[in-house]
């Protein structure tokens, strides 16, 4: 059976500070580091085939540590990066203390920053348009290979995630502000001619 795995990046060290990252790029915190490893040792007998990032540092590097630990008989994985998959632009929230913003617009308008579908941020994208640039990729790329057998993992960012979410589990507009995407959880999504028969989660702590 084919399997699409979906994984967020390791902690950040904007994600230590609070810091909306969105297209800005700084590396893994030596935490999101040990993220990158829980994820190889719970996936290591799941046969991943091939892998897709985001073009973004922090995907790419959790990438790297999970290939380095998972790999067999040093059988390199094949890996495509794409910004399509990127995270969401947050636009001139990029950089700034998420609590800060909150105390700056009100707790209304932050949930929207954070958590609606169509809510594009001044000068950075609403997860719609995540969902607009990250589904029709996993449509053309990811999919057909998945419908080929094989086992593939996907490793972006908690809103590219979402939007992917969203797709595979035909969630309707108004239900996407419930979905999340911690760092330690993995999802597993099995595959059966070409459509996903079955939804696994696996949790981790650290």
């Amino acid at each position: 059976m084919s399997k699409l795995i979906l994984v967020r990046h390791g902690e950040t060290v904007y994600n230590a500070k609070g810091l909306w990252t969105g297209w800005h790029d700084p590396l893994l915190s030596p935490k999101g580091k040990k993220h990158a490893k829980a994820i190889a040792e719970a996936l290591r007998n799941y046969g991943v085939s091939k892998a897709y990032t985001s073009e973004l540092i922090r995907a790419k590097h959790t990438w790297q540590i999970i290939h380095e630990h998972i790999i067999i008989n040093e059988q390199a994985i094949p890996v495509q990066a794409h910004q399509h998959l990127n995270e969401r632009s947050y636009g001139k929230f990029a950089g700034k203390n998420k609590w800060q913003v909150k105390k700056e617009v009100g707790d209304a308008e932050f949930m929207q920053i954070r958590r609606s579908w169509d809510y594009r941020v001044p000068e950075g994208e609403s997860l719609k348009d995540v969902y607009e640039r990250a589904v029709p990729y996993l449509q053309k790329n990811i999919l057909p290979e998945i419908a080929a057998g094989e086992i593939v993992i996907s490793v972006t960012h908690g809103n590219t995630n979402r939007a992917l979410i969203k797709h595979l589990d035909g969630l309707a507009d108004e239900a996407v502000s419930q979905v999340e995407m911690p760092h330690e959880l993995i999802l597993v999504y099995h595959f059966e001619n070409g459509a996903p028969v079955k939804k696994e989660e696996i949790r981790f702590t650290l």
